[in-house]
């Protein structure tokens, strides 16, 4: 393997640990934005409000400056008999 070529894997590595960590970083802000609504304190665990805490964690940093995802209604696949 040339030179060329051992540059070329590193710098690829870097950039997709650098997209890793800049994700991870994303979804923990997502997270935090959950936690400061209080939405991991109550125990009423409906599909809506399991649904709004995962889409308030991907939408992560973009919670800060006015979004407010919400599910409002879900309508879950009942299993057939």
């Amino acid at each position: 393997m040339s030179d060329v070529e051992v540059r070329r894997r590193r710098r690829g590595s870097g950039l997709s640990r650098l997209i890793g960590l800049l994700l991870v970083i994303w979804l923990i802000i997502g997270a935090v934005a959950a936690f400061q609504r209080d939405y991991f304190s109550n125990n009423n665990d409906s599909c809506a409000k399991i649904g709004t805490i995962i889409v308030t964690i991907i939408a992560g940093p973009l919670n800060y400056v006015g979004l407010n995802p919400k599910v409002h209604d879900c309508n879950v696949p009942q299993p057939s008999t």
